[in-house]
């Protein structure tokens, strides 16, 4: 009778083990990467459009800075010339 019920609860233990398993998610199977981890990759990947993004922006603001020097440098040489 003790052997029966020992042969029971492991028998128990197993099936509700393997189902337990078998509720896995099948992308954390396949990737291995928990939630935090892949919190964590959209964050980094998020930073790095972000940093794009203001890359680009710099570069515009540059070369508008530079069109507006260019263009104050030809008014100061037309004033140089009136005088």
């Amino acid at each position: 009778m003790f052997v029966r019920s020992k042969l029971t609860s492991v028998a128990l233990a197993a099936m509700l083990a393997a189902g337990l398993s078998a509720c896995q998610k099948q992308e954390n199977a396949a990737d291995g990467k928990g939630p935090a981890e892949r919190a964590g990759q959209q964050i980094d990947q998020a930073a790095k459009r972000a940093g794009e993004e203001l890359n680009k922006v710099a570069e515009k603001a540059g070369k508008g800075l530079q069109e507006a020097g260019a263009k104050l440098e030809d008014k100061a040489q037309e004033a140089q010339k009136k005088e």
